[in-house]
């Protein structure tokens, strides 16, 4: 395999801008790095091990799938690094193959050894002992054997059409009669992917997991009775799965074209092979030249193909017993005593401030489900973009549905990955009475909103309006970092109300008091309050700008960024996942610091901190600084107002700043470097959130306005 020419790696140097695909494997290796890390235990490197082969799948199907719908159909494309489709293709497999290396390696070179002295192993069919293997005989021919369907390919036979992700094997053969011996056979076997991954079996206080394509491997004779096996192969093919933008949501049948489009990811064109090392030449030809790939697309995986599986070994009840409870989720800073409180008149005084998943979901969940039965409720008005199996949302509002409330859902059934269980649970709640959204038009509904219209006792009416940035999923909020509010300030209601009536209606409201929305003007008013932060840096007055989202992509505000700093403004952004600034470089954005926290939890809440020369505005919301979060979705950002929350968001920044556990500093080409204690007490996030309180509460302006110690560009001073 060939790297890419000098030309195309100073052509990367130069560009402003750091490619999102180039940024995002930067990000998967730090989510490696919590693989290695010696200081979790096996089974939380494996988890994570697990997360990174997930992402990586995810990756294939949507990223590189998008950049071979470019390429199938010779349509131009240039990425942020400057380089066109092809070139850019090479350099991000050429990239992506050095990460399957080094995973494989964290894998076998530093997981693996340290099993046995965890009680469990995973075993080849000679590790087994005799009784055992009859017992895994037993199983392969009472239950793998008669799922097994073996798929000839030769001249007679059609190439058959292989699962996205499921593992496969490749068996040649020849045949009995001299013609049939002159020229070999190949024929696939897929491994039945609705089994578990592996046979456990339990010896004294050991546990073996038994891979089942080992299993297949064994006894793989069995299919091919009187035939001669030449060379079996263990493969996994990955599909493009990246559809969403060809659908026509114009189209009046529009679910069913969505229905239609989920298939085209069983069928979609092969962007990835994993393979097992050693494969027969044959092998890698027969399949290069049908899924029309090259050498650039196959994996070699010197370890376990596919680590998703890995999943098993945490549901294990001797493993999972051995796995730390979760921290206890303590009380909202806001809502101190929430067994003493009645929801509904505790918002009417004051608004409430959720920080998961240290804060349970518990009080939006708690709020809607009495929305569902109290008389005075008359209408809820809610945005779903995903939801829990055996949703506590969903019942809730299929019980206000039944008990003759006003029931209205935007349910967007293209949120990736999610569309199939979306529109089951939209379809239930359309047959229960309430009024179904599907999407609006080719925008993708991503913004949470839920509004509850209540009559009081006294023929007043209250709304009751929940803001967030995450989604309405209980199960998520236990491990996603999110931010929501629960209000009933007549400012955000009305803002709440009016956007609902743009999203499901023509209404078209030239600005709102607290809200920034999406599509109609947020890059728009996000770029003013940069140049705002600019101006005041011209005229040597304090400003500072602190950002932190999931991914910084867009280039309009990328560039307002540059100009910013080159104008004095500090700029400090803490981004999980892909970020295409480039920080530090000199005369363009020395003082643009650029962070990455990646831990226990993932990072999810969006806050967009300015200075505004000490009379900060400080926002959070459900978008990030993306292209198509600006220009193909329904976002909102929301202005914290009350200053005892503005001054709890704040602090949230200050920590994520002051932590030296999970956080990774950017440079100026695109590399990450961990952030290491230096003797200094560790700061980890994820547990100090647990334990804050307003006496903690520190201001994010002693890390933007002063010069950070250890900062490798001249920031500009207050």
């Amino acid at each position: 395999m060939t790297s890419i020419s000098s030309k195309e790696e100073k052509t990367l140097d130069k560009s402003i801008y750091i490619s999102r695909d180039l940024s995002w494997i930067k990000f998967n290796y730090r989510v490696l790095d919590q693989a290695r890390n010696k200081s979790r235990s096996v089974l939380d490197r494996l988890k994570f091990l697990s997360i990174c082969s997930s992402n990586l799948d995810e990756f294939f199907m949507i990223r590189i799938g998008s950049l071979y719908n470019y390429i199938d159909f010779n349509r131009d494309r240039i990425d942020y690094s400057g380089l066109n489709a092809e070139q850019f293709r090479k350099k991000l497999l050429i990239d992506i193959h050095g990460f399957v290396k080094e995973q494989n390696e964290c894998f076998s070179k530093e997981l693996s050894s340290e099993f046995q002295n965890c009680g469990f192993s995973i075993a080849s069919i000679n590790d087994i002992k005799d009784e055992d293997r009859e017992k895994v005989y037993k199983y392969f021919t009472k239950t793998i054997f008669p799922m097994l369907t073996p798929m000839l390919y030769d001249n007679t036979h059609t190439f058959p059409i292989l699962t996205n992700k499921v593992l496969c094997f490749a068996v040649f053969t020849k045949g009995e009669t001299v013609k049939e011996k002159e020229a070999k056979r190949m024929t696939f076997v897929q491994v039945p992917q609705n089994l578990p991954r592996f046979y456990e079996i339990q010896n004294g206080d050991k546990i073996q997991f038994l891979p089942i394509e080992e299993i297949i491997r064994w006894q793989m004779q069995k299919m091919f009775r009187n035939v001669d096996i030449q060379s079996v192969t263990l493969f996994r093919i990955t599909r493009n799965g990246d559809f969403t933008e060809d659908i026509d949501e114009t189209d009046t049948n529009f679910l069913d074209e969505m229905k239609k489009k989920i298939n085209t990811r069983k069928t979609g064109r092969v962007v990835r092979i994993e393979m097992e090392p050693n494969a027969p030449k044959s092998v890698h030809k027969t399949l290069l030249n049908k899924f029309e790939i090259d050498e650039f697309n196959i994996f070699e995986i010197n370890g376990l193909v596919d680590y998703t599986g890995l999943m098993q070994f945490m549901k294990h009840p001797e493993l999972r017993a051995t796995i730390p409870a979760p921290h206890r989720q303590v009380n909202p800073i806001s809502y101190a005593n929430p067994a003493h409180e009645n929801l509904f008149e505790y918002l009417k005084h004051k608004d409430l401030l959720m920080h998961h998943p240290y804060n349970s979901m518990e009080p939006v969940i708690h709020l809607l489900e009495m929305a569902a039965c109290d008389p005075g409720v008359l209408a809820i008005k809610i945005t779903i973009y995903r939801l829990a199996k055996d949703s506590r949302i969903s019942n809730a509002l299929l019980k206000a549905a039944n008990n003759g409330k006003n029931v209205s859902v935007l349910f967007e059934v293209k949120a990736r990955f999610d569309e199939e269980h979306n529109m089951q649970e939209a379809e239930k709640l359309q047959k229960a009475g309430c009024f179904v959204i599907y999407g609006v038009g080719k925008f993708k509904t991503h913004t949470k909103l839920m509004l509850i219209v209540r009559q009081e006792i006294d023929s007043s009416i209250t709304r009751y309006v929940h803001i967030s940035s995450g989604n309405y999923n209980e199960i998520t909020s236990k491990f996603y970092t999110d931010l929501g509010l629960l209000t009933t300030n007549e400012g955000y209601a009305n803002d709440v109300s009016e956007f609902f009536n743009v999203i499901t209606g023509h209404s078209q409201p030239e600005n709102y008091q607290y809200l920034i929305t999406a599509p109609h003007n947020m890059r728009k008013q996000l770029t003013q309050l940069i140049r705002n932060e600019a101006e005041n840096a011209k005229k040597g007055l304090p400003s500072g700008i602190v950002w932190k989202c999931n991914s910084l992509q867009d280039k309009d505000i990328i560039d307002e960024f540059y100009a910013a700093s080159q104008a004095g403004v500090p700029i400090k952004l803490i981004v999980r996942g892909i970020c295409s600034v480039r920080p530090q470089r000199k005369d363009l954005s020395e003082n643009i610091q650029v962070y990455s926290l990646v831990g226990d939890y993932l990072e999810h809440a969006r806050v967009f901190y300015f200075h505004n020369h000490g009379h900060s505005m400080v926002f959070s919301g459900s978008a990030d600084a993306m292209v198509r979060s600006f220009d193909r979705r329904i976002e909102s950002l929301y202005l914290i107002v009350d200053e005892k929350l503005k001054k709890e968001v704040v602090n949230i920044l200050a920590y994520n700043l002051k932590d030296n556990v999970n956080s990774y500093e950017m440079s100026e080409d695109g590399s990450y470097t961990k952030i290491e204690t230096n003797g200094k007490k560790p700061f980890d996030v994820h547990k100090e959130f647990f334990n804050v309180s307003e006496k903690d509460y520190h201001d994010v302006t002693e890390f933007i306005l002063k010069k950070p110690q250890n900062a490798k560009n001249k920031l500009v001073d207050a």
